[in-house]
């Protein structure tokens, strides 16, 4: 009997790729299910080397060359062996053994290296096996994986459409509505979770990965100043950088808050949102904003209670969050596109620009049920002065159905986006 799995919208590219005969490095944020993508791949005859485990990365740690005697102690056999080896880049040598290997003989060994951070490879310059390897990124849910309660009119158009085919033996996560999202985030065993769990696993996950995990991968001297970084980092969410003002509260040198910042993203738990300069405005702030990777995090490494009623408390900014990672999400996994913001010194702002190879999309965000021509000010302005680049511009709000604010400006419900 087979038992259903739940969807994954990078599952079905993930297996095609692997028949390709090269060496497949998968990274991606602890928890947003590689080891499960991976597990679903491999064959009943894979050798498996969990690197997470202490006693096998003490052996290989000691002995990185014992590696390369169990893999050719393997039968040879027609068909490829597949070896994964999960949290990969706690010893780098690995990859220096798997060039190796992969270099004597292309056709005997599958390989699959799976990191949840990049730090420690590119700070030793570890070998990443260029000309031998194809990268693969997990990232959490999407709403293709996790759909909204909603049934969205199917003539309506997503801004940047990210479709899912289900297979006969995949089912989607829960739906959720949109509270629910801002709250918990869409971290995949968060989703899944029973209700009462989530907020407990939210706060694990930020007090065994956010610190345990960068203390185990970095020599931080003052553990509590980082700790003070993390909240601040994590309530600036999604705001333009201000490096002083962190510096300053969190009582490190603004050097070291550059490098914390840089190490949220080798982690896979940051990302940075460029500014765009691509307009006749003279006025343009070009410091980028910073967002963690996964709202439900960012709420509980501010010290915030994950729920609800904590949302309501101000949900315009966590909105407005979402909407940017559900985007750069899908930016990613279909690659092609890019994802910028604009705002002047004069306060004129657009909250996200989508660049495809054709044209220029302008969305702004907003916590209203009832848009109005005054929230498309902006978005007018833009439209104007970018001409044909940019045909249409969207409102992503809280209205039940797709409202036409002006002729080029369309107010859609978040759960259409």
């Amino acid at each position: 009997m087979t038992h259903s799995v739940f969807f994954r919208w990078y599952s079905n590219l993930f297996q095609k790729k692997l028949q390709r005969p090269f060496v497949h490095i998968l990274f991606g944020a602890r928890q947003t299910g590689k080891s499960t993508l991976v597990n679903q791949a491999l064959p009943k005859n894979a050798l498996v080397v969990n690197l997470a485990d202490p006693g096998e990365r003490a052996q290989f740690s000691a002995h990185p060359e014992d590696f390369m005697k169990i893999c050719r102690g393997l039968p040879v056999k027609k068909e490829r062996r597949t070896v994964f080896v999960d949290e990969a880049q706690a010893i780098p040598a690995i990859f220096d053994a798997v060039q190796a290997l992969y270099d004597s003989d292309k056709t005997r060994w599958r390989f699959i290296l799976c990191g949840s951070s990049a730090r420690k490879l590119r700070h030793t310059g570890a070998n990443l096996l260029p000309g031998r390897s194809f990268f693969h990124r997990l990232y959490p849910l999407t709403m293709a994986e996790h759909p909204a309660p909603q049934k969205n009119d199917a003539s309506v158009d997503s801004p940047f459409p990210f479709n899912a085919k289900y297979d006969a033996v995949s089912k989607s996560f829960p739906a959720w509505d949109l509270l629910p999202r801002l709250a918990f985030g869409a971290l995949p065993g968060i989703v899944a979770a029973d209700e009462v769990d989530r907020e407990d696993l939210l706060r694990s996950y930020v007090a065994l990965h956010l610190e345990e995990e960068v203390r185990r991968e970095t020599a931080i001297r003052d553990w509590g100043a980082f700790l003070r970084f993390i909240q601040l980092a994590a309530t600036e969410s999604g705001q333009i950088v201000n490096y002083s003002t962190i510096s300053r509260d969190s009582g490190v040198s603004l050097p070291t808050v550059k490098s914390y910042y840089q190490l949220l993203e080798e982690m896979f738990v940051g990302f940075q949102i460029p500014a765009f300069s691509r307009s006749s405005r003279k006025n343009l702030l070009s410091t980028p904003r910073f967002y963690f990777f996964d709202v439900g995090v960012r709420n509980a490494a501010a010290g915030l209670k994950p729920s609800e009623q904590v949302v309501l408390a101000n949900p315009g900014p966590l909105f407005e969050q979402w909407v940017g990672i559900e985007i750069w999400k899908r930016i990613q996994y279909m690659g092609g596109s890019k994802l910028f913001f604009l705002r002047s010194s004069d306060g004129a702002e657009i909250d996200f620009i989508i660049e495809t190879q054709e044209k220029l999309i302008p969305i702004e965000v907003k916590w209203t049920e009832r848009p109005a021509t005054a929230d498309a000010r902006n978005l007018r302005n833009f439209i104007k002065e970018q001409g044909e680049k940019a045909p249409m511009g969207y409102i992503v709000c809280r209205c039940q159905r797709p409202m036409l604010i002006e002729e080029n400006i369309l107010a859609l419900p978040w759960h259409a986006l």
